[in-house]
């Protein structure tokens, strides 16, 4: 790991696509220490991922989606197969394998003064919404699926398939989802093979942003705060 991340050098072409996610990363590890309330900590988290967007990765932001309303189904499909097995058997998130040290419990990091703070839920509405599927995708499947290929990944077209890429991408998203690593890896699955369809990252940007909306829709509509962690 430390090999790779010296690869990633702000000289790196890998840089405009990992060094978003990573600082995002980064931030909410420093979010569990930083004695800052959650109303004002997200925000900033959110502002300085998007001007490290907008500095590092604008070139990289298209929002030429060659199929949108598939994009969008695709996108609601995924946030059914997210909340499915809670709702057809709701102990089903209560299993070891699911639950454990490893991958954590399932709870939300939202303070109940922040779950009514309507300034907040904008804010992590636009988070989840609009900046966290466009930093993912170009991590994971503009970069990570093609590195895995070959290090020299912009000689890799955009959608190209190799199994081992493909898996190892879809694993490492699930790994990402914590207690929700079942749902995340059919996520990442199914995210990984509408690129190989499209080859067009705008398209999973926006499967990701649906999946995203509707998740949304369902935390502040049914109170399901453990969704967003």
């Amino acid at each position: 790991m430390r090999s790779l991340l010296r690869r990633i050098g702000a000289e790196s072409p890998s840089w405009p696509y990992v060094a978003p996610f990573a600082l995002y990363l980064g931030l909410l590890a420093a979010a569990s220490i930083l004695p800052v309330r959650a109303g004002i900590l997200y925000p900033l988290r959110i502002v300085l991922v998007a001007a490290a967007l907008l500095w590092w990765s604008r070139s990289l932001v298209r929002l030429n989606a060659s199929r949108w309303g598939a994009s969008i189904l695709l996108g609601v499909a995924v946030f059914v197969i997210w909340i499915g097995p809670d709702l057809l058997w709701p102990s089903y998130r209560s299993h070891w394998l699911l639950q454990n040290q490893l991958t954590g419990k399932v709870a939300s990091s939202i303070p109940a003064a922040e779950q009514v703070n309507m300034s907040f839920l904008v804010w992590r509405v636009l988070g989840s919404v609009v900046l966290v599927p466009i930093i993912e995708e170009l991590f994971w499947r503009a970069w990570l699926m093609r590195y895995l290929i070959s290090r020299d990944f912009l000689k890799v077209p955009l959608g190209a398939y190799a199994a081992q890429a493909y898996w190892i991408a879809a694993v490492l998203f699930a790994s990402e989802h914590g207690p929700y690593w079942d749902v995340g890896l059919a996520a990442g699955v199914l995210y990984n093979w509408w690129l190989i369809q499209t080859r067009n990252i705008a398209d999973c940007i926006v499967a990701h942003a649906a999946t995203n909306a509707c998740l949304a829709v369902y935390v502040l509509a049914a109170g399901q705060w453990q969704y967003w962690p």
